[in-house]
């Protein structure tokens, strides 16, 4: 059996299959904001509706900031998916001494024309007692790289991904030893970079 017809055999979810037999049900970033509130009541924490300017003739662009509570966040990326078609682009994360606040980078209605493309950042603060996220694998396969990111930078594992090889440190790498953590399990000694030098 050649290559293709093996891959072609198998069958994997993806975000397409999930999404794509929904019609697009544009709504405002004002409207969305307010469905996304609607649906998620208190388990949405934080929002932010950003409007700002692109390009020589100043098309406005709206930015969604939303932080959601962790056993609600893939019932809010399906929520995005009634909406449009999540396009996911990078998970993103930062040490925030207590937890690690993982960031997930999307936009809705890119088809819809300039002005009417939506971003929205997902932030989703994952306590350092319990470093575990549910994986978008199930979802989007192409999450794989940067869930894989998270876990080797931060120790953020992602329930359902069945990929947890390292993607930029070295075979061998001591998986005790974080990169991006600002706490015991950030590296030491010689060769890292302080702020004050």
């Amino acid at each position: 059996m050649d290559m293709l017809a093996s891959a072609q055999s198998k069958k994997y979810p993806t975000s397409m299959e999930i999404y794509a037999d929904k019609n697009v049900n544009y709504k405002t970033p004002q409207e969305a904001l307010e469905f996304l509130q609607s649906r998620f009541g208190d388990a949405v924490t934080e929002t932010e509706l950003r409007e700002y300017k692109e390009g020589v003739c100043q098309y406005s662009r709206w930015h969604l900031l939303l932080t959601v509570r962790r056993e609600r966040f893939l019932d809010l990326v399906d929520a995005l998916g009634e909406l449009d078609f999540p396009h996911f682009h990078v998970t993103s994360g930062n040490d925030d001494g207590d937890a690690i606040r993982q960031i997930y980078h999307f936009s809705l209605f890119r088809r819809e024309g300039r002005g009417k493309e939506l971003t929205v950042t997902v932030t989703v603060r994952v306590p350092k007692t319990d470093l575990v996220m549910p994986s978008l694998h199930g979802r989007n396969p192409g999450v794989g790289f940067s869930e894989r990111e998270m876990n080797e930078m931060l120790g953020v594992a992602h329930d359902g991904q069945p990929n947890t090889d390292l993607v930029f440190l070295p075979d061998g790498w001591d998986r005790a030893i974080l990169p991006w953590r600002r706490d015991e399990t950030g590296p030491e000694g010689k060769g890292v970079i302080n702020e004050l030098d």
